[in-house]
């Protein structure tokens, strides 16, 4: 697969929250973790379960900061 973004990181499904439409998937990264959410069809298109190795495109503009 190639792709233009530069902020891939591979992981490891470690759990998957699933709702009516999205699901949050949690992806652990070498020990820290991340949380992508999705829509129900792509976890069932991509077969995405837990255990599934998978890489996260991030987008600098679809990402939120918080501090306390």
């Amino acid at each position: 697969m190639r792709v233009s973004a530069r902020n891939q990181l591979s992981g490891t499904v470690t759990a998957i929250k699933e709702g009516a439409v999205e699901a949050q998937v949690t992806i652990d990264i070498g020990g820290k973790s991340i949380v992508s959410v999705v829509t129900m069809d792509a976890v069932s298109s991509l077969g995405i379960t837990v255990g599934s190795a998978v890489t996260a495109l991030i987008k600098a503009d679809s990402v939120m900061l918080a501090v306390d």
